[in-house]
């Protein structure tokens, strides 16, 4: 294998068994372990540049009133295609093996974040993000099956440990591409482009692992011997096996719980920090932005729209030539959530209706405003209370998209901050859980991170107000959070026999998805219509804290599993 030493076993050695556990190791090892952690860190990258491009997407595509509600759904649709692609590529893990398995789920998931950049509507977003889903989910299963079945028997905990923890390099590195790309929309160098456009196209960069891939990984001798013989053969990869023996049902079904507890606690509750943190400080930056000029500017701004909707039009010729992407272009430049309150429903609705080509006048725009349940005072002081503004007309545009990119940038950045924030406390949690439980044993382990994971994401998205609260509460609630999935790493492959180790992570990991799916919906529909009177902000407080339940269902089946500390891999 081009100079690589040959595995020749995951047994370790009496003479082994003392020393670090990575002296162990020899270069194919290192190989195996370094694949499957650049696997699982791409992959986790594209799930992160999803959370972090997730708001802004939703609204250039469709609005800013419909983040909450299909923001939820699109991550719902996301894990959906992650719970079926981690049942599909978790049984071909064990039928064709881990190697080809793996290599076919990168290839998946890189070249369908790249299509999600291309984007022209909600729903081909959301069928891309599906697709990549599919990817994303086959991924892990084989990635944590080939590690346990190579690696020896010592080093088999730790080296499952770093493969999760370093998952979260590929969160940060996510975290950095926003933060990059702040500065450029700062700077309006990317023009017309959103920068989460650009973080799609850098998603699909993953694509060229897959090629080292096929070269150089081979499959575990474990799994090869299983295949060879012609009797074993035939119960690789079983689902009908899986769930009809006693043993194994009781494991899988009862880790399904435990990774929902743990998936609906981070992509119901913890990822949505992101939007958390956008409202808390879209609404900061946009009150330091609310001098007397700029209020009066905006209010002159919206009564000469009303007066004559084709103005907008007029935003961007010369840099497109047709009307809708004019449209598009005006919708960009002047973000609504950027005005005041009453103004910016009044602008949205004349927006909306030069999109449907209808006739805007005062009368119309009003109707439009109030049938949400808007008051229909303020706004019609703004119609007809308030002279229009004597500036002109592409002065004010430039002023008010002036303004409208300095606060996206800040916001891209300080969410780029918070994924940052939340992945390096991420990385210490799960490097905490794999040094913690060879000493406590698994289950004590996972006790105290559901106890602790529940606590510290309650606390954090009912008190984070200031940017000083970010530097400490958001790793917090990344330590023990993600320290649970350090845990599945460790835990699902010692509950399942090699023929159906891929089927069995899958089973728990995947189908768990199919439950948890619903908690970002759930969480969606609680901020937009449960407690959607309470503002924006209290809204997700209010959804957050109340999704927290969710992390009990893994204490209550842990008392159910068995204790695998120190116990050798089931055959």
């Amino acid at each position: 294998m081009h100079h690589l030493d040959e595995p020749s076993s995951n047994s370790s050695s009496d003479a082994a068994a003392v020393g670090p556990w990575y002296k162990e190791l020899n270069r194919y090892h290192w190989f195996v372990l370094l694949v499957s952690v650049l696997g699982w860190l791409f992959d986790t990258m594209d799930q992160q540049l999803f959370n972090l491009a997730r708001a802004p997407a939703i609204r250039e595509l469709m609005g800013p009133q419909y983040v909450q509600l299909y923001g939820a759904i699109a991550t719902m649709v996301f894990m959906i295609g992650w719970a079926t692609g981690g049942l599909v590529f978790g049984v071909l893990g064990d039928r064709i093996g881990r190697a080809k398995t793996m290599m076919w789920t990168i290839l998946i998931y890189s070249f369908c974040t790249g299509l999600s950049s291309f984007s022209v509507g909600f729903w081909d977003f959301a069928f891309y993000r599906f697709l990549t889903g599919l990817g994303v989910g086959g991924e892990f299963a084989v990635g944590v099956a080939l590690v346990a079945e190579v690696m020896p028997e010592r080093a088999r905990t730790h080296a499952l440990g770093w493969l999760q923890a370093c998952s979260a390099i590929g969160n940060v590195t996510a975290a950095f591409i926003s933060m990059g790309l702040a500065p450029f929309e700062a700077a309006g160098t990317l023009g017309a482009v959103q920068p989460w456009r650009v973080m799609f196209l850098i998603g699909a960069l993953p694509a060229l692992l897959a090629l080292v891939i096929r070269r150089r990984l081979k499959e575990p001798e474990r799994w090869q011997q299983l295949r060879d013989n012609p009797e074993s053969a035939k119960k690789l990869g079983s689902y009908s096996e899986l769930l009809s023996h006693p043993t194994w049902r009781k494991h899988a079904l009862l880790g399904l719980v435990m990774a929902t507890a743990g998936v609906v606690g981070l992509w119901g509750i913890g990822f949505f920090s992101f939007d958390l943190v956008r409202s808390v400080f879209r609404e900061q930056f946009n009150t330091e932005a609310r001098t007397p000029e700029a209020t009066a500017l905006d209010r002159g701004f919206v009564r000469q729209v009303i007066a004559d909707p084709t103005r907008l039009e007029t935003i961007g010729e010369g840099e497109d030539q047709t009307k809708k992407t004019r449209i598009a272009l005006a919708r960009d430049k002047v973000r609504v959530e950027h005005l005041l309150d009453e103004d910016s429903g009044l602008l949205y609705a004349a927006m909306l209706g030069l999109d449907k080509d209808q006739d805007i006048t005062p009368e119309v725009v009003l109707a439009a405003a109030t049938k949400s349940g808007a008051r229909a005072e303020p706004l019609q002081a703004v119609l007809h209370g308030v002279p229009p503004t004597t500036q002109p007309f592409p002065d004010a545009v430039r002023q008010i998209g002036e303004r409208t990119q300095d606060i996206g940038s800040r916001l891209t950045l300080w969410a780029g901050i918070n994924g940052l924030l939340f992945n390096i406390g991420a990385f210490f949690g799960i490097y905490a859980f794999a040094r913690v439980t060879p000493f406590l044993g698994r289950k004590p382990t996972f006790a105290i991170a559901f106890v602790c994971a529940l606590l510290t994401t309650a606390f954090a998205f009912w008190n984070l107000n200031k940017f000083g609260d970010i530097f400490w509460m958001v790793p917090l609630m990344g330590f023990f959070q993600i320290s649970l999935f350090g845990g599945y790493a460790i835990y699902f492959p010692e509950l399942f026999p090699t023929r159906l180790r891929s089927t069995g992570i899958s089973f728990c990991y995947n189908v768990g998805r199919y439950a948890a799916s619903v908690g970002p919906l759930i969480l969606g529909a609680l901020a937009s219509q449960v407690f959607g009177v309470h503002g924006e902000v209290m809204s997700w407080r209010y959804a957050g804290v109340t999704m927290c339940s969710f992390f009990l269902l893994g204490l209550v089946v842990l008392p159910f599993l068995p204790e695998t500390k120190d116990r050798p891999l089931p055959e």
